[in-house]
């Protein structure tokens, strides 16, 4: 799987890796149809109506333009997607995001005091969701756009319970079940 291998600890085990909903991408997809078809449409009347060195810099003009927008509505957004990554291990949940400037959280499943979810009702034709995590010392944290939020919040909750029960018994498990 690449970058969530290399974040592991010796012994740790990879339970969840998922990247944020595909709803993100809904709207920078939207943007690149409509601003290219619109650009088509600029060039081809821009082509139609001038000549010489004013079609060239209309043409011109339109592709850069064209090229601005979607690097800055489309492209951005989707390595922002790619390089967001929501990890749970039978030991902690990390949370890594940036392309240029990374930043991350982990929180170690005995420090979770609490795991809730919420999802709207198109969320939930979607399937996703927001994922609340309380920590013992912190502010609840909330990751929203999680794919399949239920199942996460149910495998995050056993395995919190796990690693608590595992703890007052004086032995560390870990859940061997899994999830999508």
């Amino acid at each position: 799987m690449g970058y969530p291998e290399e974040a592991l600890a010796p012994e740790e085990r990879l339970l969840l890796h998922r990247h944020p909903h595909w709803k993100m991408l809904f709207w920078p997809a939207v943007t690149f149809i409509l601003i290219t078809a619109l650009a088509g449409f600029g060039l081809g009347v821009a082509a139609r109506n001038t000549e010489g060195g004013l079609a060239s810099g209309l043409l011109i003009g339109i592709g850069v333009l064209w090229l601005v927008i979607v690097l800055w509505r489309s492209v951005i957004p989707l390595i922002r997607w790619k390089s967001t990554h929501f990890i749970i291990t039978d030991r902690r949940v990390l949370i890594r995001q940036g392309v240029l400037t990374h930043t991350g959280i982990d929180i170690p499943m005995n420090r979770i005091s609490n795991v809730q979810f919420r999802h709207r009702l198109f969320d939930r034709m979607l399937g996703t969701g927001t994922l609340i995590i309380g920590s013992a010392s912190e502010d609840p944290l909330e990751y929203d756009d999680i794919p399949h939020v239920q199942q996460v919040h149910a495998m995050l909750y056993h395995q919190v319970f796990d690693v608590v029960q595992n703890d007052r018994d004086g032995g560390y498990r870990g859940s061997a079940e899994t999830y999508p």
